[in-house]
C-alpha cells in the first residue's frame, strides 16, 4: 500500500449511512396501517406566516394502536393543522375535539397495501441509487490519484465491498418495511 493516497472510506461511509438515515425517514411516513407519531413528521402548516411542522405546533401522541393525536398549542391553528393533515395526502380524516385532532388510523386494503410496498420500493431503489454514486465518487478519486496499480486494487476492493454493506442494509430494510405493510 502507498503513503502517499489514502482513500477518505470514512467520508464515503457517513455519506451512505446517510442515505440509509434518509430511507428510514422515508419508510417511517409510509403508513402501515398501525398509527405512528413519524407518520405525520412530513406535514407542515402555515403557522405565524411559516411553514412549519407539526411537532412544533402542538403534541402527537399514539394513545391507541390505531389512533393518532395532536393536541394543537393555539386554538387559533387548530384549523390550519386539521387542513394541513387533511390535505397531506396520507388518506387519513381528522376530526376535532376542542383543540385535540384525532386521526383514526383505517385498516390498509390488499391494493392499497400492494401500492405502499411498490412505493417502498420505489424509496428504496432511490437510495441505492445514492449508494451507488458515493461509490463512484470512491472510484474516481482512486483514479485520479497516482498510485500503483495494486494499491488501486485495494482501495476499490475497499469501496466496493462498503458499497455491498450498504445496498444490503437497504435490502433488509426494504424487506422489513414489505413484512410489515403487507402484515393484516
Amino acid at each position: 500500500m502507498s503513503d502517499d493516497f489514502m482513500l477518505d472510506t470514512d467520508d464515503l461511509e457517513r455519506r451512505m449511512e446517510g442515505a440509509i438515515a434518509s430511507l428510514r425517514t422515508e419508510f417511517a411516513s409510509l403508513r402501515t396501517g398501525r398509527a405512528s407519531a413519524s407518520m405525520l413528521e412530513p406535514v407542515m402548516v402555515d403557522a405565524y406566516g411559516a411553514m412549519t411542522p407539526i411537532n412544533q405546533v402542538g403534541t402527537v401522541n399514539v394513545p391507541e394502536p390505531r389512533m393518532v393525536t395532536v393536541n394543537v398549542w393555539d386554538k387559533g391553528l387548530v384549523g390550519k393543522v386539521e387542513k394541513a393533515i387533511r390535505e397531506s395526502g396520507l388518506g387519513i380524516n381528522p376530526q376535532l375535539n376542542g383543540t385535540i385532532i384525532m386521526l383514526p388510523i383505517p385498516e390498509l386494503n390488499e391494493e392499497r397495501r400492494r401500492e405502499l410496498g411498490k412505493v417502498a420500493g420505489t424509496y428504496a431503489e432511490n437510495a441505492r441509487v445514492s449508494i451507488r454514486n458515493i461509490r463512484r465518487d470512491g472510484m474516481d478519486q482512486i483514479k485520479k490519484a497516482d498510485t500503483s496499480e495494486d494499491d488501486a486494487k485495494f482501495w476499490e476492493g475497499a469501496v466496493q465491498e462498503l458499497t455491498d454493506t450498504f445496498i444490503k442494509r437497504v435490502d433488509e430494510q426494504l424487506e422489513t418495511k414489505q413484512e410489515e405493510i403487507m402484515q393484516v
